[in-house]
């Protein structure tokens, strides 16, 4: 059964309805013992990191989160669920993360070398950059869907996949050991996010 946390913060129908759609058993929790017994976590998030951040941990699961993630059980965050396993943001501020995977989470906007629009919004093609246990049923170049103004930066050594937006190479996920994040929605994807999360419900 895959925990889906629930802290204030987050696209749950969609995701629940996602995992339903592949048959996988899950869970819309924020219930410790819930998350203790599951066999996998997916922390989702939208809106500012600072607040989410401020959610998650008065809901008192962030030690719950990290007991688990030492225990080796599959973690997958998903677009500001991804960056908040990041050391830091500076979203309006600079705000601590969880620090699961190394690297900040920096503005797009001045990474552009092309006039377009913040927050990047809509489907774009992944680059795969290292092998990763969430892309066994998808193939190099396959679309997306984003929607963010932020992203993780200094993580080269864990992108698993970028995009490009405005000559920029944006990252779309990273990883570290059962650690795993997607700056895209897998959940609003079609077709090959529901392959990406029936992936990730795989991993053991």
């Amino acid at each position: 059964m895959i925990a889906v946390i629930d802290y204030g913060v987050g696209n749950l129908f969609s995701l629940s309805a996602s995992l339903k759609y592949i048959g996988a058993e899950s869970a819309v929790t924020s219930d410790r013992a819930v998350i203790e017994n599951s066999s996998a976590i997916i922390l989702p998030g939208v809106g500012a990191f600072a607040d989410a951040y401020k959610k998650l941990e008065e809901s008192g699961l962030i030690p719950v989160l990290l007991k688990q993630v030492g225990r080796g059980k599959p973690v997958l965050g998903i677009c500001l669920g991804m960056q908040l396993l990041f050391e830091k943001s500076y979203e309006y501020g600079e705000h601590a993360g969880l620090g699961l995977i190394p690297g900040e989470v920096c503005p797009i906007a001045p990474d552009l070398k092309e006039r377009l629009k913040v927050p990047h919004m809509g489907w774009n093609s992944l680059c795969f950059k290292r092998p990763s246990p969430l892309y066994k049923y998808l193939s190099d170049g396959e679309y997306v869907y984003f929607v963010h103004s932020y992203y993780a930066k200094n993580c080269s050594d864990y992108t698993t996949a970028s995009c490009l937006y405005g000559g920029a190479e944006l990252t779309a996920s990273a990883g570290r050991g059962n650690v795993f994040g997607t700056q895209f929605h897998p959940e609003k994807s079609g077709a090959a996010g529901l392959k990406i999360l029936r992936a990730f419900s795989e991993i053991k």
